[in-house]
């Protein structure tokens, strides 16, 4: 081998090991200008891990900053009336039992079945030792829980778990249309306006009976009327509440209640619109399909709509 040939040879090894180096670098990335991608999009580390936890939806964790939701069995039978007890354990490991009153109640704790059927809005009575106990309407299948509670010195919280109802199982259709008049107990209520993700939605329900508008709907947990909406298919949670307040001189009671909601995606929603009525608490459900696929950011504090 001559040193031409050997030069070439040289030259051809260090063409693709720098090949290779090119290839890895493509790979891996370049890590500093990553670094200062994110610090670009976030200001810094720190305010990106803050921005996803504020846009992350409620309702998807059975324990989150110290504190879980921790049910007495995780199965129990069908039938009405049936009891259910829980601790909402703090970051100590024991049941908490200070709690700020949000909404005129300590706790507020929702069931519905995961095909969205059998919704129920409860408020469970709590024992000094923490225990809470309610009596829930039960039916085969699985159900999601949650309880929305703010413990004192911390921030309100929605966290959610699973109960095994023992049966035969019927799932209820699943939607496929949206559905924006519903009929309880004589009463029609009707829902106007569109939910798109990432921005407020005005949303007014009217509520009438045998063709006349109820001008005349009852507090009830300090509103006119509570709307809870659920995402389809992971049962995200949201709890708004409608604007004005009753007694404030300038919000109507009824026929129309007015919410503002700033769901997390697109995609379908289940709408559950609690209303009171000559001493009665009715609900009417809704599915409604939001627009948009982004997630939403938090809603500011200070401008009037309360999303739980």
């Amino acid at each position: 081998m001559n040193v031409a040939t050997k030069l070439l040879g040289f030259v051809g090894l260090l063409a693709v090991a720098f090949a290779g180096a090119l290839g890895v670098g493509h790979v891996v990335g370049p890590l500093e200008t990553t670094t200062a991608s994110h610090a670009d999009m976030s200001g810094g580390g720190e305010g990106m891990a803050m921005g996803a936890e504020a846009s992350f939806p409620k309702g998807l964790q059975v324990s989150q900053d110290g504190y879980t939701f921790r049910l007495a069995a995780t199965s129990a039978p069908a039938g009405s009336g049936v009891p259910l007890s829980f601790t909402i354990e703090g970051p100590d490991g024991s049941p908490v039992s200070a709690y700020d009153l949000e909404h005129d109640k300590e706790l507020h704790l929702i069931a519905v079945r995961r095909d969205f059927s059998g919704f129920q809005h409860v408020h469970p009575v709590r024992d000094a030792d923490g225990t809470w106990t309610t009596d829930l309407d039960l039916t085969p299948g699985a159900w999601r829980l949650f309880a929305d509670f703010k413990a004192t010195g911390a921030d309100a919280l929605t966290l959610g778990t699973d109960l095994s109802v023992a049966g035969s199982y019927q799932p209820a259709p699943p939607a496929t249309t949206d559905v924006r008049t519903a009929t309880v107990d004589g009463y029609t209520v009707t829902l106007s306006g569109d939910l798109t993700a990432g921005r407020d939605a005005k949303l007014t329900l009217r509520v009438s009976r045998d063709g006349k508008p109820v001008t005349d709907l009852e507090p009830y947990l300090a509103a006119y009327g509570h709307l809870v909406a659920l995402r389809d298919g992971d049962l995200a949670y949201l709890h708004v509440h409608p604007e004005g307040t009753p007694g404030d001189g300038k919000t109507a009671s009824g026929p129309d209640v007015t919410f503002f909601a700033d769901v997390p995606s697109g995609g379908r929603y289940h709408l559950y619109l609690d209303f009171k009525h000559q001493g009665v608490v009715r609900t009417a459900a809704f599915t409604v399909t939001a627009a948009g696929t982004g997630t939403s950011a938090k809603t500011p504090a200070g401008d009037g709509h309360v999303n739980h």
